[in-house]
């Protein structure tokens, strides 16, 4: 790996049979911390190895030693406490925490996961050694696609502007919960359109659950007619791009964005592959969703991307043919079984988790939080990250191409001094918490 080395080959083969799934009431525990730092390091460790095109050894470890089924357990695992036990601890009068740090920890565990599903899942290996796990998968990643499209639709796309100086830190905590929600979505669609890359291999039963149980192709239609990753700022067209929103300039407008592309192949290979077209069923409804589609199929769009003229040439001929009754072909139905088990294990124990959470895991003493940060601070390479930047840093306060870093921290970017200052209050904890572990070490 020369000089892009985060991990040793070695060092990466432990970490990745090292791989397990935690109980809902382990998640931010000692044990639990430590395999999200490996976490993090094998992510960087993926996105390094792609960037610089040198092979995909952590692609083939996590093949290899089967540990995909552990990565989309633990994914699925983290989002129910999300859900289920977050807005709890959230509401709980006796947790006023001095530092939010580990919840965060939490909270951004299904970001890494999702993250390295999403580089790794390039690979047909990969999704095949997920075996029944891409029920799951699928599964998560239609709530996520369904959760994106009503939010959008009703106008409430997250804005990291928006916010007060008089919010505390349990609500600062749930708004950034909230923005990270809207990228893990984004995250879920590149991986969904990557298991449409293996449509040929997947089983009967994922396919009448992406065809059938959840008919993703006319979901997939809504997305792009809703679009997300886009919006009208100040009279500016911008878009959602490595991890910001970013103003369009007119002369790259009608550019296609990545995440528009990545919708557009997965209706491809849904749509036209024999294996999919032979067990979709085209009700009238279907029809009617998959034919707006024609109004996307420029000049310009064929021109990007040149397979598609295949599915104007599909969607002429599904306007002359006849709907077809619903049907349901399989007897014995295999269904995903992650969500539904951690469901019933802890069904009812949600305030009983949180508060155990809150008085052993959640409430860590100065030391803790010391020695945390001097973990994380070994966990990041930011030398080798910037590295491999394909652009340059962005001014944390108003997004603009930065030059000067943070002399305490080393972490955070600005273009100049005024847009330092009027961060600060944002970045003040942080950057706290980073400084004292650099002095630990």
């Amino acid at each position: 790996m020369g000089d892009w080395e985060l991990l040793l080959p070695g060092e990466a083969d432990v970490l990745i049979r090292g791989l397990r799934s935690f109980q809902l009431l382990e998640m931010g525990s000692e044990g639990w911390s430590r395999q999200h730092e490996h976490l993090e390091k094998l992510n960087m460790q993926a996105i390094l190895d792609a960037t610089v095109s040198q092979g995909e050894p952590i692609q083939e470890l996590l093949a290899t030693h089967g540990k995909i089924p552990t990565l989309v357990e633990e994914l699925i695992a983290v989002e129910m406490w999300k859900q289920k036990v977050f807005p709890v601890l959230c509401k709980l009068e006796d947790f006023k925490p001095q530092n939010t740090f580990p919840i965060y920890m939490v909270i951004h565990h299904e970001a890494s996961i999702i993250n390295l599903l999403e580089t790794v899942f390039f690979y047909k290996e990969v999704c095949e050694s997920a075996e029944d796990t891409v029920l799951d998968l699928v599964d998560y990643c239609h709530r996520k696609l369904t959760l994106l499209v009503a939010r959008t639709s009703h106008g409430s796309t997250p804005s990291e502007e928006e916010g007060s100086q008089d919010i505390t830190p349990m609500q600062e905590l749930q708004k950034q919960a909230e923005l990270m929600e809207f990228e893990i979505s984004l995250k879920a669609l590149s991986v969904l359109r990557y298991i449409t890359d293996c449509v040929d291999s997947l089983s009967l039963n994922a396919l009448n659950r992406m065809l059938s149980t959840h008919n993703l192709p006319c979901l997939l239609v809504e997305l792009l007619q809703h679009s997300p990753w886009t919006r009208q700022e100040g009279g500016k067209l911008q878009r959602f791009e490595s991890g910001r929103w970013q103003t369009v300039v007119p002369s790259e407008q009608q550019k296609l964005s990545k995440l528009d592309g990545q919708v557009w192949i997965a209706l491809y290979n849904l749509l036209l592959s024999p294996e999919a077209r032979a067990r979709y069923c085209f009700t009238s409804f279907a029809k009617g969703q998959l034919l707006k589609l024609q109004a996307f199929l420029t000049d310009t769009l064929l021109d990007q991307l040149p397979n598609l003229a295949d599915l104007k040439d599909f969607l002429a001929h599904l306007a002359l043919a006849e709907t077809q009754t619903p049907k349901k072909d399989l007897v014995l139905e295999q269904i995903p079984e992650i969500w539904e088990r951690l469901e019933r294990e802890n069904r009812g124990k949600w305030q009983a988790i949180a508060k155990h959470q809150l008085q052993n895991v959640f409430s860590p003493s100065e030391q803790d939080l010391r020695l945390q940060a001097r973990r994380w601070a070994e966990t990041y390479r930011l030398d080798l990250l910037e590295a491999v930047a394909p652009e340059r840093p962005r001014c944390a306060s108003c997004n603009s191409e930065a030059s000067k870093r943070c002399s305490r921290c080393q972490n955070e970017w600005y273009c100049c001094r005024e847009c330092q200052v009027k961060h600060w209050e944002k970045h003040k904890k942080a950057c706290v918490l980073a400084a004292q572990g650099d002095r630990a070490k």
